[in-house]
């Protein structure tokens, strides 16, 4: 990752549910925005472009006064997860996507860091020098095939 304020952001969030006994955090919009020195939509942007239940998050929030954003981590057991994994694939996948995916298989330890990274690799544009629509539907294809060998591997 890089050093702008987007990323600084996600790792002070993942460093503080990491911390958390109960994979949960509650956090203020407008402390952290005065924490990061920005403003409060780039928290919002941070949260809804990189805590999404795609990366195994859910996010809740209560604006207001007392307003809160409260950030789950997703655990859920592998066999299942693999299986609605592969029901929710869809026909086509993004290349940020397929990267947060395969993050998500990391992290739940479902794949090594070895084979994230080769993953990731093999689903590069560069690696698929094909043109849109067909690029993203071959990223779905192999992504799909891989997971199938994941929850094949489990039985």
């Amino acid at each position: 990752m890089g050093n702008n304020i987007s990323d600084v952001i996600e790792q002070y969030l993942k460093r503080i549910l990491e911390e958390s006994d109960l994979d949960v955090i509650e956090i203020q919009r407008s402390e952290l925005a005065e924490l990061f020195h920005c403003v409060p939509s780039q928290i919002n942007y941070v949260i809804s472009t990189r805590f999404t239940v795609d990366h195994g998050y859910i996010v809740e929030s209560k604006r207001g006064g007392g307003g809160y954003i409260r950030i789950r981590r997703l655990k859920l057991d592998r066999e299942h997860a693999l299986l609605e994994l592969l029901r929710t694939l869809g026909p086509e996948v993004s290349q940020a996507s397929g990267e947060a995916l395969i993050g998500r298989l990391y992290r739940e330890k479902w794949v090594t860091r070895r084979e994230a990274l080769m993953l990731e690799n093999m689903l590069r544009r560069e690696v698929l020098t094909v043109d849109l629509p067909l690029r993203d539907q071959l990223r779905a294809r192999l992504l799909y095939s891989a997971i199938q060998v994941l929850a094949a591997a489990d039985q």
